[in-house]
């Protein structure tokens, strides 16, 4: 496996990894555990930040002229990046729409 390859399966491993982590995370703010959703929230972020820094890598070598052939295997990587992030955003989200229900009862 070649480098380029590496780093396509660095980034979706840690940000496939962090997006699953967003997802406990709502299901512990459902039920009513947000210190352990805030936790999976954490590690989801650090999980994402480093998936993010191994595409920065792709982007700095497309940068320096070095070409990045089309592969699927980059597309679906940048998809999985995409969908983590949404989920992130949606993590956060539902959380707080669970401390505010759990505040009204």
């Amino acid at each position: 496996m070649g480098e380029l390859e590496m780093i396509y399966f660095e980034i979706i491993s840690a940000v496939g990894t962090a997006r699953s982590l967003f997802i406990e995370a709502i299901g512990k703010a459902k039920s009513g555990d947000f210190k352990g959703a805030e936790e999976k929230i954490k590690e989801g972020n650090e999980l994402f930040l480093q998936g993010h820094k191994s595409h920065s890598k792709l982007i700095q070598k497309e940068a320096s002229d070095e070409k990045i052939e089309f592969s699927l295997i980059l597309v679906h990587a940048e998809d999985q990046m995409m969908s983590a992030e949404a989920f992130k955003i949606l993590s956060e989200e539902f959380i707080d729409v669970y401390k505010r229900i759990e505040e009204g009862k």
